[in-house]
């Protein structure tokens, strides 16, 4: 066979993509140019649908989701449409979904003779014995979804609790820390499932896109309202590894997202010295005052630059949205502002480190004032 010479071959596929524009319109320019163009965070939020679509017909072909099979998806579908139908906030949905993945993996289990944990059934393990129902009844999957939503219901401040306390609240397990490993899968299977609602303000029912200051459905929000100052790696500052929202002294910083503090220090500067109770200047090095806080899934996100020793200390458990500290200008600042870093696997090093802004974007909790 001849091979076109790579002349004709450009020409060929420049040929093609007119034709396709000229049938198609926009919507194709949109999909070979890789996007809008419009770097808005509001705008892209919109457009994962924020719930606006509803959730998915647990009977109608449903989407692949990592390593879950058809059979769990469906389960999990119906959890979610369980949680509309008696309406339920998607704050409600992802932690019943996470709670599900802990206690059976999204596979309503029968009795499993003697390997079964008393007599524990179903999606959620509800155990007959405890009051959850009959047999037959908590391997039902609307059933089981529909007896822990009302239970979840009489759970005092549940839609801001962190979701494995709101889980274990219900499901009193021995394992109480154990379903806070699910929440990230568990926010991508709602939002896979229930058109973006994950990203949508999590105790409301409007289904409507979390705006700056309001936790999503996901479980995350801003540290603070403030724009985008320096940006994560540019070609002025490659090795910022984080962004600056550039606010006023004094201002709180709220944590983004339950989790662990893992750190809290006075960072040194580069002579070495631990001086953070005074501002900083260009060129002193060092983070300040600073906080670091380890949340589900192993990410870590962290805050620099605090005005004074902060509010919480290592180990401590922290709820989306929890004052950790205050705005200031302490170690290598120019002036007062949060330093924002975000990063994968726990990794504290600058590999791990990861766009705040598109990270934050994703899980429907927009940095930079909008909203």
């Amino acid at each position: 066979m001849r091979v076109p010479r790579p002349r004709k071959v450009v020409l060929l596929i420049a040929l093609v993509v007119t034709l396709v524009l000229l049938c198609c319109g926009g919507s194709v320019t949109v999909l070979l140019l890789g996007g809008t163009g419009d770097d808005n965070p509001s705008t892209l939020n919109a457009s994962l649908g924020c719930g606006k679509g509803g959730p998915v017909d647990p009977d109608s072909k449903l989407p692949r989701i990592r390593s879950y099979g058809g059979a769990q998806i469906r389960n999990a579908a119906v959890i979610i449409n369980v949680g509309a139908d008696m309406q339920m906030p998607p704050r409600a949905w992802v932690i019943a979904v996470a709670t599900a993945m802990q206690e059976s993996r999204l596979v309503n289990l029968g009795h499993l003779g003697d390997r079964n944990d008393h007599d524990s059934q179903g999606l959620f393990q509800q155990r007959p014995s405890s009051g959850w129902g009959t047999p037959e009844q908590v391997r039902d999957p609307v059933y089981a979804s529909t007896k822990f939503y009302e239970k979840l219901k009489t759970i005092d401040g549940w839609q801001t609790m962190p979701l494995t306390r709101a889980a274990q609240a219900v499901q009193i397990s021995a394992y109480p820390d154990a379903y806070a490993k699910h929440e990230p899968m568990a926010t991508q299977i709602v939002n896979s499932l229930a058109d973006g609602a994950a990203n949508a303000v999590g105790d409301s029912l409007a289904m409507v896109c979390a705006a700056s200051g309001q936790i999503a459905a996901s479980g995350w929000t801003i540290p603070l309202r403030a724009g985008v100052g320096s940006g994560f790696r540019t070609s002025e500052r490659p090795n910022h590894h984080g962004v600056d929202l550039s606010i006023g002294k004094y201002t709180p910083i709220g944590a983004v997202a339950s989790g662990v503090v893992s750190m809290v220090k006075c960072d040194e500067d580069f002579n070495g010295r631990k001086s953070c109770n005074v501002d900083g200047y260009p060129g002193k090095g060092g983070c300040g005052w600073m906080v670091e806080i380890l949340h589900p899934g192993n990410v870590m996100t962290r805050y620099c630059h605090l005005v004074q020793r902060p509010f919480v200390r290592e180990n401590q458990q922290v709820a989306a949205g929890e004052i950790i500290g205050r705005v200031g200008s302490s170690g290598n600042s120019s002036g007062p502002h949060l330093h924002f870093e975000v990063h994968l696997n726990n990794d504290r090093s600058s590999a791990g480190a990861v766009d705040p802004v598109q990270f934050m974007r994703n899980q429907g909790a927009s940095l930079g004032g909008e909203g």
